[in-house]
């Protein structure tokens, strides 16, 4: 899979309303994934841990606030950086945080893929997930 960027989008509960709101809108087809697929049994079990729309026009992917986690305004919008190409990806992980600040490393996750996210040094956030090759 070539390296692709998306915006990703975050929410408190509502990340399935708006991802078929954003289905009707630009068309396409969506993949979602709850909080218990991934073993989650608290109340926001049923919550999506991640959409994606592949539509004719982007990739926009969205999740609810996951559980724990502090929502902040500010944070709803952000850049991810995501393909197989691991050592192009790392590469821009590198240059993206020069200066900047890495707010969860790149390590291996629970769906498989190493993952991370940071802040650039204008303030952008950032998420990169590199996909096993193949």
């Amino acid at each position: 899979m070539p390296t692709q960027l998306s915006a990703y989008l975050t929410f408190q509960g509502q990340a399935r309303e708006a991802m078929d709101f954003y289905q009707d809108v630009f068309g396409g087809t969506i993949a979602l994934n709850t909080y218990a697929e991934f073993g989650e049994t608290g109340p926001q079990a049923d919550q999506i841990m991640h959409a994606q729309l592949d539509s004719p026009v982007f990739t926009l992917m969205a999740s609810d606030i996951p559980p724990g986690w502090e929502y902040s305004e500010g944070q709803r919008i952000r850049l991810i950086l995501h393909g197989d190409d691991e050592a192009q990806l790392r590469g821009y992980w590198d240059k993206l945080a020069d200066g900047g600040t890495v707010e969860n490393p790149l390590s291996k996750e629970i769906w498989g893929d190493t993952y991370g996210e940071l802040r650039d040094k204008f303030g952008i956030s950032w998420m990169m997930n590199i996909s096993p090759a193949g």
